[in-house]
């Protein structure tokens, strides 16, 4: 997200309550004991293999992607924050023969944004989120650490804190953490970000962090159904309070695949 000169930047700084994305909404309570029938390395490469798996299924769905962006500012305190711009665009997405995401946008109002300006890298942050996976070819390039077992909504988990080894120029990565339920071996929830963010006096261009849920589509495969980010981001000049919405709805297998 790229800031925009305005008197909006200034009045956010008057924000009621910084805005943080809420990664444990519907979790319990954090188990830190090792499990006693596998080790966390054995739950890591099983779960890589069926990422590989839903990432070569997914390439034979078509599905609806809705995406709305809103800038915020002080609500009073019934009413909370007051949505000040938003940004809408729903695109048919599919996928062509050789695996590359194809996007037909069905509905764009203007975009009444005025503080920020929704920027290449934030659609390649959006899409990455939505395809973000970790097979086994990708490990090797993260930290996976065991957080313990958890309950998110109705499903037992194992929890991991991941981060990038190093970071390469040009490059994004995911850094945050995963939810893998206990009997599917599958990522059903995920919360994090892309970084690095970049900070220049020429380009400025901060990510917020999503959290983002998978449910079970035809009985087999783990997909992204919705993401959530609400944040204040801080840039070198101002700061504004963000909320993103994704919705993954639709999902349809090609009759040819």
């Amino acid at each position: 997200m790229k800031p925009a000169w305005s008197l909006f930047a200034f009045l956010i700084f008057v924000l009621q309550v910084a805005a943080q994305t809420n990664c444990n909404e519907g979790a319990g309570p954090l188990n830190p004991n090792l499990p006693s029938s596998t080790t966390p390395d054995e739950i890591i490469q099983k779960f890589a293999a069926n990422e590989a798996t839903f990432k070569q299924a997914r390439t034979a769905y078509t599905f609806t992607r809705d995406l709305t962006i809103q800038t915020l500012r002080r609500g009073s305190f019934r009413r909370g924050p007051a949505v000040t711009g938003e940004y809408r665009l729903v695109s048919e997405m599919s996928f062509d023969d050789h695996g590359k995401l194809m996007e037909k946008v069905t509905f764009a109002p203007r975009s009444t944004l005025n503080s920020v300006q929704v920027t290449q890298q934030d659609f390649d942050d959006i899409r990455s989120m939505a395809d973000f996976v970790f097979t086994p070819a990708e490990l090797s390039q993260y930290a996976i650490h065991y957080a313990g077992r958890q309950r998110v909504d109705e499903l037992d988990t194992y929890a991991f804190d991941v981060s990038p080894k190093h970071l390469q120029k040009d490059h994004r990565y995911f850094e945050g953490s995963i939810w893998v339920d206990i009997q599917e071996l599958a990522i059903v929830k995920t919360c994090g970000k892309r970084v690095p963010d970049r900070h220049g006096k020429r380009q400025e261009n901060v990510s917020p962090r999503f959290v983002t849920y998978r449910e079970q589509v035809d009985g087999r495969y783990w997909f992204p159904t919705y993401s959530r980010a609400d944040e204040v981001l801080f840039f070198l000049r101002n700061q504004a309070q963000v909320r993103e919405i994704i919705k993954y709805t639709r999902y349809q297998r090609l009759a040819s695949r």
